[in-house]
């Protein structure tokens, strides 16, 4: 088993990402800066090692170079790619939350696609036959619950049983700028936690699968051969305007950034706009009083909450960069849940999952402050602060 390494960072011409940069005081404050180029751009540095080699290559619609897909790219250079495998959302990206993925062959150049959601999570040993080197290439947006990172952990436990390197081709991490949130506990572990972070964990996808392999996460502390190939000109401490939507629901920065906030609604009663034009920058509910209205629709057979019905609430969409703060804001939670008459139906079994602790809807439902509860959080916070700064590449 070789020692993971860094492939060193070499600056060519690559793709550009546009961001806006932040530096943290007490609140965030954002002027423009100069873009981001991604692991996946920087070729040159990874190419040697794929080279002659029969490669597999998780991957989805964020997984460009400029504005080719990484597959194409690396076909057109000679690479053997043999098989691709998607995650949640599919191949290409459309996909509803949710939805179950089949496996299918790509139309453009007739690799078989493997599925890594629904039934399927993680890579079996047929399915890696014959592949040499494993690429993983997706865009992260740094939320414990967001499930790129999940599927990051079971690929890692497929190489490190299969006996086969993966590269990790870093990107920047559109939340990277802050840490917050409960500590996820054991007992609460699934596909939208599998792992002691908090909700909030400041670290690109490169160096959080660094700390996975190196604390000993992967079952029976397994250790996978890995390299991340870092960026370059990266700063953690921004807000990144990602070129391609993540996945279906995160349409722009604004909805990425409200993300670790509002997902937490997930487990409730109340919806985040899903079957609007505004997802994951408003919420609300048909019995909530408020401003803003809107009715979710769809035609697919996955219907969004409230489907065709006239919820009220709150819009948080904005253009006011300066008044941004890095942390997680409850005040949105709180004040739904005071709203809700019927407190016994405001959560689901959803929720403990998603929050990582039972915790957090006992304190709310026992009328803690937002200040309060979050002071709750600080030694967990602390504790973590220190195992994630031995795996940071970026200082």
């Amino acid at each position: 088993m070789r020692q993971l390494f860094l492939v060193l960072i070499t600056l060519i011409f690559a793709n550009s990402t546009s961001c806006i940069s932040a530096q943290s005081k007490n609140k965030i404050k954002y002027t423009e800066a100069e873009a981001a180029i991604s692991g996946a751009s920087q070729i040159e540095q990874y190419l040697p090692l794929i080279n002659g080699k029969k490669i597999g290559i998780v991957a989805n619609q964020s997984s460009k170079i400029g504005d080719e897909h990484i597959v194409d790219v690396l076909i057109s250079r000679g690479v053997s790619v043999v098989k691709i495998f998607s995650p949640e959302h599919g191949f290409r990206g459309t996909a509803a939350e949710g939805a179950v993925v089949d496996n299918e062959t790509d139309s453009k150049t007739g690799i078989n696609i493997i599925s890594l959601y629904g039934s399927n999570k993680k890579p079996k040993a047929e399915h890696l036959a014959g592949i040499e080197t494993v690429v993983f290439d997706l865009q992260d947006v740094g939320v414990r619950f967001y499930t790129y990172i999940s599927t990051l952990t079971l690929v890692m436990e497929a190489c490190a049983e299969n006996s086969i390197p993966l590269i990790v081709l870093d990107r920047p991490n559109p939340n990277g700028f802050y840490i917050d949130g409960p500590i996820l506990e054991d007992e609460n572990k699934s596909f939208v936690g599998m792992h002691n972070v908090p909700i909030v964990y400041g670290m690109t996808i490169g160096e959080y699968a660094m700390m996975v392999n190196g604390e000993g996460w992967l079952d029976k502390a397994q250790k996978c051969e890995l390299t991340v190939v870092p960026m370059a000109d990266y700063d953690r401490n921004t807000i990144y305007n990602l070129p391609t939507r993540p996945s279906p629901n995160l349409p722009n920065w604004q909805s990425v950034y409200l993300y670790p906030s509002l997902c937490l609604f997930e487990g409730t009663v109340v919806s985040v706009g899903r079957g609007t034009e505004q997802p994951f920058t408003c919420y609300g509910h048909p019995q909530m009083n408020g401003d803003f209205e809107f009715t979710p629709t769809s035609n697919s057979k996955y219907k969004p909450l409230y489907n065709n019905q006239l919820c009220k609430g709150t819009n948080l969409y904005f253009d006011d960069l300066e008044s941004i703060e890095g942390r997680i804001n409850l005040s949105y939670l709180l004040n739904a849940y005071e709203q809700i008459a019927d407190k016994t139906i405001f959560f689901n079994n959803y929720f403990v999952k998603l929050a990582g602790t039972k915790q957090l809807q006992e304190q709310i439902e026992a009328g803690l402050t937002e200040e309060e509860i979050r002071e709750s959080w600080q030694a967990g916070l602390d504790n973590f602060r220190k195992i994630r700064d031995k795996y940071l590449i970026y200082k």
